[in-house]
């Protein structure tokens, strides 16, 4: 059986980003031009206080739309700062953003910019 390597990062951080369906193209384009290689997009639904203000004061579920970047914890602060003023989170009812620190995670890293980072 051959030997395979895994590359641990260690320095990096995921950052969520929870808005409303629809939101998340420019979003995600203004975290990749802060740095962030990608993203994962998934659905879900929330409920918040303006749901509760349906017809008749009844609750109604809304889709939402769960943005997650992984970027090193170099590029986080400026990263999470884009994503935060791309969706409008200073408006209320337009989403929410927060970082979780990753103890480690893995993937495939090309050889040529492993050799960069080693020296």
């Amino acid at each position: 059986m051959a030997q395979r390597e895994i590359t641990v990062l260690k320095d990096v951080a995921l950052i969520t980003c929870v808005v409303q369906r629809g939101a998340a193209e420019p979003i995600i384009n203004a975290a990749r031009q802060a740095g962030a290689q990608g993203a994962t997009v998934n659905f879900g639904k929330g409920m918040g206080m303006r749901e509760r203000l349906g017809i008749l004061g009844v609750a109604v579920e809304v889709e939402k739309e769960v943005i997650q970047v992984m970027v090193s914890t170099e590029q986080v602060d400026r990263v999470f700062e884009t994503m935060y003023l791309a969706g409008k989170l200073d408006t209320p009812g337009m989403g929410i953003a927060y970082i979780t620190q990753l103890e480690k995670a893995a993937t495939y890293i090309p050889p040529e910019v492993l050799a960069k980072v080693a020296g």
